[in-house]
């Protein structure tokens, strides 16, 4: 039975599947592959995330977290890079571990992928919710208060959470619906979109380097690292550093923990291999060229936002707005506004164009039900049936659910998959050391190994309650497994047919 569970998927067969069947349609070329990446990677970090973690967790800080998350996206995207030009499927990192971890291993990360992009989905269109809010309100229009946010929320300085005095969060809702209405149809009209809203941040995100560069006042970067330069917490207890008053760890580390998942664009570029031209060509190029442009532009705008007010007056749910409107810009705070929900918008696309495509890659491998979560609608070739239910649940979630909540469940499920994919790696050079590798990661095993410590080091510095949920979220993907998923996936379904064969003796 043990040796069944990590039963690896050859990737001889991986390959052979990819010729049959129903398949997505390559249509993307290396530019819209990395629109995917940059949409799905600006948007959350700049316009919402920075408010929380220099907030709460780093102060100016923050510049050196990104720093420190955008070393290890680096570690990760390379190897990310390696797979999804030898195995161009979809699936992401969940294929990657079915050929070198075994199946269990694949389970365990296709059940945590679900997490980070259902997580992160839920983040994205509460933090869209909030800046429409900002946006219409500039016109005197308001949504009545009881369908503004979610009914709690947490506070930081108390440690405690509290009601909020509202029902639900229904711009949440409608965004959500949309983008799901718009990923049904097809994805190459889901990239145009993408494009077009990728073009409209990128512009605003200049706008707020180039402009708010003369409103910095060197003043407010000190203290540069009020929280610490540290910030590192091994499950709930500080081992370096500050922590706040519920124990959990602040600083530099803690900082680049919570505001990781902004970059899981390029782990999107991957989902999207199977619908690539050339994917072994084009999805490494758009997997590195957006994590490089995100990178830079992510210090970049967070040395303004910290140089323009003080870190303790910046607005968490609609940081970078606000602070344009606290130095006297208020005509800037609605093309800020513009530029937030276009970016947001773009990010929701990417991470629910993703999830469908997880699911999929596991209903082709028996671990999830064929007829549902493989179903590819006949005329616009989309896996429309896990689309709407990733709607479904991201909309319930986007609002019921605090932003604090949420951004820190989705960083945990993404560093856990980024460090499975470097580990697959290293495994991969020794079990197919003469695979061709249209494009190799260089430097193994130092990059893998570099993209397995500096995640481990990023995990234990999140708050325990992080941990507590991954480990009950991975407990109710064991039963399905055990229950389900073990005895109709693939791989079982042929070793009963060699079982049944008659013996030739």
């Amino acid at each position: 039975m043990w040796k069944n569970l990590f039963a690896a998927k050859p990737l001889s067969l991986i390959m052979e599947e990819m010729k049959t069947g129903k398949r997505l349609n390559r249509v993307l070329g290396p530019w819209q592959l990395a629109g995917v990446g940059i949409g799905g990677i600006i948007g959350t970090g700049i316009f919402v995330l920075t408010g929380v973690a220099a907030h709460d967790k780093a102060g100016p800080a923050l510049i050196l977290s990104f720093v420190v998350a955008g070393i290890a996206c680096i570690f990760a995207a390379l190897c990310y890079a390696e797979f999804a030009a030898m195995v161009p499927v979809a699936g992401s990192a969940y294929t990657y571990a079915y050929a070198t971890l075994g199946e269990l291993f694949a389970w365990i990360i296709g059940w945590d992928l679900v997490l980070e992009y259902t997580v992160a989905s839920a983040a994205v269109a509460h933090g869209w919710s909030h800046y429409f809010q900002d946006f219409i309100g500039m016109f005197g229009i308001s949504i009545p208060h009881i369908l503004t946010n979610a009914p709690f929320d947490f506070n930081p300085i108390l440690g405690k959470f509290f009601l909020t005095g509202t029902v639900c969060d229904f711009p949440a809702i409608v965004i959500t619906f949309l983008i799901m209405g718009i990923l049904v149809v097809g994805v190459q009209e889901s990239a145009s979109f993408n494009t077009v809203m990728v073009f409209i941040k990128l512009s605003v995100v200049l706008f707020v380097i180039v402009v708010g560069a003369f409103y910095i006042h060197p003043k407010n970067w000190v203290p540069f690292a009020p929280y610490g330069y540290t910030g590192i917490g091994f499950f709930g207890k500080t081992l370096l550093g500050r922590t706040d008053s519920a124990g959990n760890p602040l600083g530099v580390f803690a900082g680049a923990a919570i505001i990781f998942f902004a970059y899981i664009g390029f782990d999107a570029v991957s989902t999207q291999a199977e619908e690539a031209i050339e994917p072994q060509k084009s999805v490494p190029f758009g997997i590195i060229t957006s994590l490089i442009v995100c990178t830079i532009l992510y210090i970049a705008v967070t040395a303004v936002l910290t140089g323009m007010i003080p870190y303790k007056q910046i607005n968490v749910d609609a940081p970078i707005a606000e602070a344009f409107k606290q130095v006297g810009l208020p005509w800037a705070q609605g093309l800020i506004s513009i530029g937030a929900l276009a970016g947001i918008t773009s990010v929701l696309l990417v991470m629910m164009l993703s999830q469908p495509r997880v699911f999929l890659a596991m209903a082709r491998d028996g671990l999830l039900p064929r007829k549902f979560f493989g179903a590819i609608h006949d005329k616009f070739k989309t896996p429309y049936k896990s689309t709407i239910l990733t709607g479904i649940v991201v909309a319930t979630m986007s609002s019921l659910i605090p932003l604090r909540v949420l951004a820190e469940l989705g960083n945990i499920g993404t560093l856990l998959a980024f460090l499975i994919v470097c580990a697959a790696v290293l495994i991969m050079r020794k079990t197919h050391p003469h695979t061709e590798r249209p494009f190799a990661c260089p430097m193994v095993p130092w990059i893998p190994a570099g993209g397995i410590v500096t995640c481990l080091l990023l995990m234990f510095s999140l708050p325990v309650e992080n941990w507590w949920s991954l480990f009950i979220w991975l407990s109710i993907g064991l039963v399905i497994y055990f229950f389900y998923s073990r005895h109709n996936s693939v791989l079982a379904e042929e070793r009963r047919r060699i079982a049944a064969r008659p013996d030739p003796a």
